[in-house]
C-alpha cells in the first residue's frame, strides 16, 4: 500500500480506512527500532484511525535510552521518563501482515513539536541520504541476512538446530520447505522482492536475499524481514534468531550490507573505461568506510555477542581491508557476470543486532567523508589477510579490527566525523546504551548471552 498525501488529510484517512477495512484489519502496528535494536510497536484499533493519522501514537522519550537487558533507563543517555514524543506512521510503509491475521504495520518517525526528533534513528538515515544527495549521489542498498531456525529442546540452551546439514544442502531445502516458502510468500506479499535462498554453513542456518532498493526503504525492509521471518517461524513451531553467534562450533550469522551509488539513473560503481576496475568515486567511498570502520563497528556490529562471530578465517571481515571477491576482507567488491565491472560494494562487518537506520546512515556518512576528501583505499588484496604476517599486513596498511564491543565504543567516542553525523543527542544516547550493555555483559559466557539475546534478535 502506498499513500502519497499529507498526514491528517481527510482524503488519505478515508482511503486508508477503506483499504484496511477491505482487508479486515483490526489493528495497525506502528513500529520503531530503538538504540538496542529491539523492534517495538504500539497498535491502534482501526476505529481510532482518525486519531492515528493526525497525531500518531505517543511513546516516552526514554524509550531511546533502554538497553537490551531490561526496560530501565540509562541515566547517562540524557533522557529520562519525563517527556513524550509522537510516533507518526509513514503511510508509504503500510502493509497488511500476511502472517498476523487482522493486523497491519507501518514504520513510525519520531517527532517532537511537529519536527523530527534529534534522537530518531530513522531521521538520522534521512539526513545521511540528504547529505549524499548534496554530493549528487543516490544510495541504493540491501541487507543480506543469515538466520537460524531452531527447535525447542530439553537441554541447557532450550534450543537445537532445525537440521544437521551443511552449506547449500538440498536436504535442508526439503526439510525446511514449508517454512521457507511461507517466508518468501509473506515477503512478496509485502512488496519485498526475494532473489535467492540457500541453507548456510551452520546446522539449521539459512540465508534469504532480497533485491536492493532506495536506502530508506532498504532499512524499512530490514525491519519487515526480521519481523516476517520470526513470525512465520513461530507459526511452524520454530524459533528464528538473527543473533550473530548462537553455537560455539557453528557458523555465525551476518547481515552483509550491499551498496551502490547512482546519479541520474546511472550506476557509478563500475569504471567502464577501465574494466574490470571500479570507479574513482567508488574507491573513495570504500576508503571512507575503511577509515572509520573501527568506530562504525559500534554501530554495525553493536552487540556484545557480535564479536564472537568476527574472527579470522570465518568470512566475517576481521581485518580492515578490501578486495575483489575476497570474503575475508571487511569490504568485498563482488563481481557481476552481467557487467564488465563490479556494480556494488559489500560491507561484511554488519550483523542483524544493528539498528538498520543507524548502521546504514553511519556507513553512508563514512563513505561520503571519503568522497569529500578524495581518500584512496590502497590496493585491493587478493589473499586471506589472516594468513599474512604482521609485517606483511603493516606494509599493506591492513590492521585487525576491534575484537570486542568495548574497543569499538572507544573508537566511536573518538571519531568526530561519525559523532557529528549522528548529532549530539543521538550519539550521547546511543553510546550510553552501548556502554551499559558492555559493562553489564562483558564477562558473560556465550550461554548467558544466548539465553538473554536469542529472542531479542
Amino acid at each position: 500500500m502506498n499513500f502519497h498525501a499529507n498526514a491528517g488529510s481527510a482524503m488519505m484517512q478515508d482511503t486508508i480506512y477503506k483499504s484496511l477495512q477491505a482487508s479486515r484489519v483490526q489493528f495497525i502496528r506502528v513500529l520503531w527500532c530503538d538504540n538496542a535494536n529491539i523492534i517495538r510497536g504500539k497498535a491502534i484499533h482501526i476505529g481510532a484511525l482518525s486519531q492515528l493519522v493526525d497525531y500518531g501514537v505517543g511513546i516516552c522519550a526514554a524509550q531511546q535510552a533502554i538497553p537490551v537487558m531490561h526496560d530501565a533507563v540509562v541515566t547517562e543517555s540524557g533522557l529520562s521518563p519525563v517527556g513524550e514524543i509522537r510516533l507518526i506512521p509513514d503511510w508509504n510503509t503500510l502493509s497488511v501482515l500476511p502472517y498476523s491475521t487482522g493486523h497491519a504495520r507501518a514504520i513510525g518517525d519520531m517527532m517532537q513539536d511537529g519536527s523530527p526528533w534529534a534522537y530518531c534513528p530513522r531521521s538520522f538515515l534521512k539526513r545521511a541520504i540528504a547529505a549524499a544527495q548534496q554530493e549528487g549521489l543516490e544510495v541504493m542498498a540491501a541487507f543480506e541476512n543469515e538466520f537460524y531456525l531452531l527447535h525447542p529442546a530439553d537441554n541447557g540452551l532450550g534450543i537445537e538446530p532445525g537440521d544437521r546439514t551443511v552449506f547449500a544442502s538440498t536436504f535442508a531445502m526439503d526439510a525446511n520447505l514449508a517454512v521457507i516458502n511461507e517466508i518468501a510468500e509473506a515477503l512478496l506479499a509485502q512488496n519485498i522482492t526475494v532473489e535467492q535462498y540457500h541453507p548456510e554453513s551452520g546446522s539449521g542456518q539459512h540465508e534469504i536475499s532480497v533485491r536492493y532498493t532506495h536506502a530508506l526503504s532498504a532499512a524499512d525492509y530490514q525491519i519487515a524481514f526480521r519481523e516476517t521471518v520470526r513470525a512465520v517461524a513461530l507459526r511452524h513451531g520454530l524459533k528464528a534468531s538473527f543473533l550473530p553467534k548462537i553455537f560455539t562450533e557453528q557458523a555465525g550469522s551476518g547481515c552483509h550490507l550491499h551498496l551502490s551509488l547512482w546519479q541520474d539513473g546511472k550506476n557509478l560503481i563500475p569504471d567502464t573505461a577501465n574494466a574490470p576496475e571500479i570507479s574513482k568515486v567508488a574507491r573513495a567511498f570504500i576508503a571512507g568506510i575503511l577509515e572509520h570502520l573501527p568506530a562504525l563497528m559500534a554501530l554495525t556490529t553493536p552487540s556484545i555477542n557480535s564479536y564472537r562471530r568476527i574472527r579470522p578465517h570465518c568470512w566475517s571481515g576481521a581485518f580492515r581491508a578490501w578486495g575483489y571477491d575476497n570474503r575475508e576482507a571487511a569490504i568485498r567488491v563482488p563481481s557481476n557476470p552481467a557487467s564488465s565491472s563490479p556494480t556494488q560494494l559489500e560491507v561484511k562487518t554488519v550483523d542483524a543486532s544493528a539498528n538498520p537506520y543507524i548502521a546504514l546512515g553511519a556507513v553512508i556518512s563514512a563513505g561520503l567523508d571519503g568522497v569529500h576528501h578524495q581518500l584512496d583505499p590502497g590496493n585491493a588484496i587478493a589473499v586471506d589477510p589472516g594468513y599474512l604476517s604482521k609485517s606483511e599486513r603493516e606494509a599493506g596498511g591492513i590492521d585487525a579490527l576491534p575484537t570486542n564491543l568495548g574497543e569499538a565504543i572507544a573508537h566511536l567516542q573518538a571519531d568526530k566525523v561519525i559523532l557529528h553525523a549522528l548529532g549530539k543527542e543521538l550519539a550521547q544516547a546511543y553510546i550510553a546504551v552501548r556502554l551499559a550493555e558492555w559493562e553489564a555483559m562483558k564477562d558473560w559466557t556465550l550461554k548467558e548471552e544466548v539465553k538473554l539475546l536469542l529472542e531479542r534478535y
